[in-house]
């Protein structure tokens, strides 16, 4: 019998800004209700259009960032784009001790600081389907000038190079095929044999013995004696 650990584990899912991760992961954790938990990253930018505190990021001043930080509170954190991104530690074992697996979505320094803590979690980065689609998709968000736009394509242009940090690279051309090549990543990465907690044969010396010299076996299974 194998048994494997009943633990669950850390999912650090990363991507140029505009390459859809955090759609992907929305999609992930509808699919998944059970068995998947978003830790939400505090921020220090301000909220875009439509997002909501506690479920996009959990929104804090540059002040009370800072104040956070001198207070430990964050498992890691990073400056991006002249922002503040953190992981907040709270609840993180707890949902990891109960079995369930913890998507931390953030940027690649703050990945990369995560690697150095928990170097056996699962790293994916999430790659957009062309740069010319990258700037396409930070166009039609239209929250941002050109200027910032061109800044972000920079950084993203950066980032994409450092992908061989990570454990997989998923592209996102079409939503519900990157979707399921994640989802088929962390079932693969449960039968890891890092993660196998024990393995054993669960049938005594005596019994083998006695199969090989008076057991038959048929359709209804191994070990089955025939009347």
């Amino acid at each position: 019998m194998i048994k494997n650990k009943k633990t669950g584990q850390i999912i650090v899912i990363s991507a140029p800004s505009g390459a859809g991760k955090g759609t992907i992961i929305k999609h992930l954790l509808e699919n998944n209700k059970k068995s998947l938990w978003l830790s939400v990253s505090a921020t220090s930018r301000a909220p875009r259009e439509g997002e909501q505190e506690g479920i996009n990021y959990c929104y804090l001043t540059k002040e009370e960032f800072e104040k956070r930080i001198k207070e430990n509170y964050f498992l890691e954190y990073t400056k991006y784009a002249d922002n503040y991104y953190g992981t907040p530690k709270k609840y993180i074992k707890e949902k990891i001790n109960q079995g369930i697996d913890v998507i931390l979505e953030i940027e690649i320094e703050g990945a990369m600081n995560i690697k150095k803590l928990i170097p056996e979690a699962l790293f994916i980065f999430i790659m957009p389907p062309s740069m010319k689609e990258l700037i396409k998709r930070l166009k039609m968000r239209g929250t941002e000038d050109n200027e910032k736009i061109m800044k972000r394509f920079h950084e993203a242009y950066k980032e994409i190079n450092e992908v061989t940090k990570y454990n997989y690279v998923v592209v996102n051309d079409e939503i519900d095929n990157a979707v399921n090549k994640i989802e088929a990543i962390i079932k693969a990465e449960k039968c890891r044999v890092d993660r196998i907690e024990e393995v054993y044969l669960d049938t005594k010396e005596e019994e083998i013995h006695e199969l090989i010299m008076n057991g038959n076996f048929d359709n209804r299974g191994i070990g089955e004696k025939m009347e």
